[in-house]
């Protein structure tokens, strides 16, 4: 900052008291400058931004997330065909695991025990390996989350390998239990031993929103100890739990049905009333005229095609819908902004490609594989592959002879 004529005028006769003015101004600018976002003023009055921790968010707000994440699935289409277009890209066909133990003889009878295990790995007894892999991928995107038990059989259960998979929904959590445990800590349903590793998954023995199972068992859990558990999630803090990866957008997911359905009631209200007869002497309609049908009948709603009667009607005047303008503009600017928050491109949530060439859905669809890519390496890969793989080769080694006679 440059000094004023008052500065000016006190250094030709005390220098030194002139420039420690200077110097004072400089060193209050400077601790009022900062960021604009954390401005505090009239245009960020009604900001809340509170410094709670991701647990702490998680904990209040993860099942009604989860809970809202998943109605809209079931019943909006652009929420149903974000949460299809992730899946199906980061999953594919599936993701295929391969031994690299240096022996190559040894890597093609593990990678064909593999093979084998993979059509009975489910617990249910309906998918495959790579089925598992879908469903726990959409899990993980539409609720946020998603628990793989490891299933331990018998050699008598006639398995290539004695393992099974057993895909929990995140409800089996129990969200209730949190707080300090012995030396360690529990946090909605996990347990943590004293220096912050996971030692155990607090879970239902039956879905908490299942009504047997509500009667059967009530809401009692146990802890499953955390090495038989896969917690597959996106961790976007340091958090111990998921959320919905739509969560940024369940508003305007929300908001944008609440306007499709006003905008359809609108319309059909206008093409309810066909015309109105009615007539010019108020003295013969009374104060409060009734509305009849062509036969006579009290209308009390609207249909379509109808021409009502005001009693003493003398003339007749037709309905005019008017014309609907900036719907697709705005329906358009909305799903944008859906797509950005599911981080899937506008084209592939729509199927709209009038507004892109080649080179532009290409840049697009770069970016997009790029995020995809990140997703299977950083995430789904280390969560889930990871820990089964090393499931199965444990089991196999444990069952020993039975093992080697059929790799």
């Amino acid at each position: 900052m440059s000094a004023t004529w008052f500065d000016h005028a006190i250094a030709t006769v005390a220098p030194r008291m002139a420039a420690r003015r200077v110097m004072a101004r400089q060193a209050f600018e400077t601790l009022t400058r900062g960021y604009d976002g954390a401005a505090r003023g009239r245009r960020t009055e009604g900001w809340r931004a509170p410094g709670s921790s991701a647990d702490t968010e998680i904990g209040v707000a993860g099942a009604l997330l989860r809970d809202r994440m998943r109605d809209l699935v079931r019943n909006n289409p652009h929420a149903a065909k974000a949460v299809a277009v992730l899946v199906n890209n980061i999953i594919g066909a599936g993701i295929m695991p391969r031994a690299a133990s240096g022996d190559d003889t040894l890597d093609r009878k593990v990678d064909g025990l593999f093979e084998r295990w993979t059509a009975d790995c489910d617990a249910d007894g309906q998918l495959d390996f790579y089925g598992l892999q879908t469903l726990i991928c959409r899990e993980m995107v539409e609720a946020g989350e998603v628990l793989v038990r490891r299933r331990l059989r018998r050699a008598s259960d006639g398995l290539p390998v004695p393992l099974q998979l057993q895909v929990l929904e995140a409800d089996f959590l129990d969200a209730t239990k949190s707080g300090a445990l012995g030396a360690g800590r529990l946090v909605q349903g996990i347990e943590f031993d004293p220096v912050g590793k996971r030692r155990a998954y607090w879970l239902h023995a039956e879905h908490p929103g299942d009504a047997y199972g509500a009667l059967q068992n009530g809401l009692q859990s146990r802890p499953v100890p955390a090495s038989e558990i896969a917690h597959v999630y996106e961790k976007q803090r340091t958090q111990a739990r998921g959320v919905p990866w739509g969560a940024p957008v369940i508003r305007s997911l929300r908001d944008l049905d609440d306007y499709e359905v006003a905008e359809l009631v609108r319309k059909k209200t206008e093409a309810c009333v066909t015309a109105i007869v009615f007539g010019d002497d108020e003295a013969q309609q009374g104060i409060a005229p009734s509305v009849v049908d062509a036969d006579g009948n009290r209308v009390e709603q609207f249909e379509p095609g109808l021409i009502a009667y005001a009693r003493g009607g003398k003339d007749i005047r037709f309905n005019q819908p008017s014309a609907t303008g900036g719907y697709g503009e705005y329906k358009r600017a909305s799903l944008h902004t859906i797509s950005a928050g599911f981080r899937v491109p506008y084209e592939l949530l729509t199927g709209d490609l009038s507004q892109v060439n080649y080179s532009s859905i290409r840049a697009g669809l770069v970016e997009f594989r790029r995020q995809i890519d990140a997703v299977q390496w950083q995430l789904f890969i280390p969560m889930f592959c990871a820990p089964v793989w090393r499931w199965f080769t444990e089991a196999a080694w444990a069952a020993g002879g039975s093992v080697a006679q059929i790799a």
